[in-house]
C-alpha cells in the first residue's frame, strides 16, 4: 500500500508520520474486510468478538467486565453489544445466585452454531487478508508489532 498515493499527495511524508498512517490504514482495511465477511450473519465485528470469548468460556458464564477486559477493541458499551446478542437468541444473560448484583452470560446452542458457520468465513477472509504474506515474514511483523 502506498500511502502517499492513497493519500492522494505528492510530498514526501516524513517516516515516523507515514508508518503510523500505514498501520492505520492497514488497520482500517482489516476491519472493513471483516466487517464484511460478517455482514450476512448480522453481526459486528464487536459482536463476533463477544461470541468467540463466551464459546472459550465454555460452561462458565461471564459478566460484563470478563467480556471487556478479554475484548480485542475496549470499549464500554459492552452492555450495548450484550443486549443486541440477546435479541438474535445468541446469548442469555442471568442473575448470579451468590451474588445477585452480578449478571451472568453465557453463550446459546443458537449462538455457537452461527459462530461455527462464522468460523469458515472467518478464516477464509483472514486468509485472504495474509495471502500475501509468508509465514516467516508473519512471524517478523509479529515481532515488530510486540515492539509497540
Amino acid at each position: 500500500m502506498d500511502v502517499e498515493k492513497v493519500l492522494k499527495t505528492t510530498k514526501q511524508i516524513p517516516l515516523k508520520s507515514r508508518t503510523l498512517i500505514h498501520l492505520l490504514l492497514v488497520n482500517n482495511k482489516v476491519k472493513e474486510t471483516i466487517s464484511s465477511a460478517l455482514k450476512p450473519y448480522g453481526v459486528s465485528l464487536q459482536q463476533f468478538n463477544v461470541l468467540r470469548i463466551l464459546r472459550g468460556q465454555g460452561n462458565i458464564p461471564a459478566n460484563l467486565t470478563t467480556l471487556n477486559e478479554r475484548m480485542v477493541t475496549k470499549m464500554s458499551n459492552t452492555t450495548r453489544l450484550v443486549d443486541k446478542l440477546l435479541i438474535k437468541g445468541f446469548v442469555e444473560r442471568s442473575i448470579c445466585e451468590e451474588n445477585r448484583r452480578k449478571i451472568e452470560i453465557t453463550i446459546t446452542e443458537k449462538g455457537l452454531d452461527v459462530l461455527k458457520d462464522m468460523d469458515a468465513i472467518m478464516l477464509q477472509t483472514e486468509n485472504s487478508l495474509v495471502e500475501q504474506l509468508t509465514e516467516k515474514e508473519l512471524i517478523e511483523l509479529n515481532t515488530l508489532l510486540n515492539k509497540f
